[in-house]
């Protein structure tokens, strides 16, 4: 089967190279500056260590990159994913698979990027989630992630393409809570890290993950999703990977946050997408809008935008109203 990763980057090559080594034929498309430097290098800058494939073809042509492909894998940022994806809808046709794993929501207006690709072709579209740092994936070290799509056959046929002795895919029919779950840990990660930035222990962490997820569960809920999702995969398992590893971009931004940079300059440090700030604003919106409480996503949202010191937001938190668990 020919598969084409829509976003080469740090997400795309491990995916790219996981579907490679499974037998299937690889296209990558990208922008053509970056396209240009990766023939010539076959590398990224940030997974040095990984060496692309001769035989997956890198192209920033539309045309060349979707022709004859039966499946299109979204890599790129949820952010760009909106001024992408409208370039190759006239080939997002009935028989096609479109499957995202981009973990954020759409900048625009705050949906889900899954409802944002329904709106602009025809293919069937699955979510690919879970626990899976990029890093990890490209050595091989065993990971498993979700594949869920409202079509359950849909989701049986990613599972089939992308798993292997290293990569175990599950499904599921519930993409509400698959895809809620992936964008909105993004935003507790950066609590997390402003926690070890600011010095807290495993107390504050182990906090932190079970209020999160809480929050992350009463949103997805009243949007639609199912409970159980959020304690498994693409719920608690990928909250927890993101929220104590160093691979986590969301993870570092948070911890340099509570170090006294700013935003600004925490993304140029970085110098790769952080989704927890591109989604914190619209997970709040989404909040409002389903009147669900989430304080710690309120609080995040303060130190990324309002200029709240995460150290004055702990304490908000802490000196909240007391309630039952």
């Amino acid at each position: 089967m020919k598969i084409t990763i829509i976003g080469f980057g740090s997400w795309g090559i491990p995916l790219g190279c996981l579907l490679h080594k499974n037998g299937h034929k690889v296209t990558a498309w990208d922008n053509a500056q970056y396209v240009e430097k990766l023939l010539k290098t076959r590398r990224n800058e940030y997974l040095p260590e990984a060496e692309i494939p001769p035989e997956i073809e890198i192209t920033s042509d539309i045309s060349a990159a979707a022709n004859g492909a039966k499946m299109f894998v979204f890599a790129c940022t949820s952010r760009a994913i909106s001024k992408i994806a409208p370039m190759f809808a006239p080939f997002f046709t009935s028989e096609k698979i479109i499957v995202n794993t981009s973990k954020g929501l759409e900048e625009t207006n705050g949906i889900r990027i899954s409802q944002f690709l329904q709106g602009i072709g025809g293919a069937p579209i699955a979510v690919l989630s879970g626990p899976s740092h990029a890093e990890e994936v490209l050595k091989g070290i065993p990971t498993t992630v979700v594949a869920a799509s409202e079509n359950e056959s849909v989701a049986m046929l990613v599972q089939e393409i992308f798993s292997s002795e290293t990569f175990r895919v599950y499904t599921s029919t519930d993409v509400i809570g698959a895809e809620m779950g992936g964008a909105l840990k993004n935003v507790i990660a950066l609590a997390a890290g402003c926690s070890d930035g600011l010095g807290f222990g495993d107390n504050t962490k182990a906090a932190l993950i079970t209020r999160g997820i809480a929050e992350i569960t009463r949103l997805g809920v009243a949007m639609g999703a199912d409970e159980r999702t959020f304690a498994g995969l693409s719920g608690i398992g990928d909250l927890i990977v993101t929220c104590t590893s160093k691979h986590s971009r969301n993870w570092r931004a948070g911890f340099a946050l509570a170090q006294g940079k700013t935003l600004a300059a925490v993304r140029a440090e970085i110098g790769a997408t952080v989704e927890g700030a591109d989604t914190a604003a619209a997970a709040l919106a989404l909040a409002k809008k389903h009147s669900v409480d989430m304080p710690i996503i309120e609080e995040t949202n303060r130190i990324l935008f309002d200029g709240k010191s995460p150290k004055d937001a702990v304490v908000a938190l802490m000196l909240r109203e007391r309630k039952q668990e």
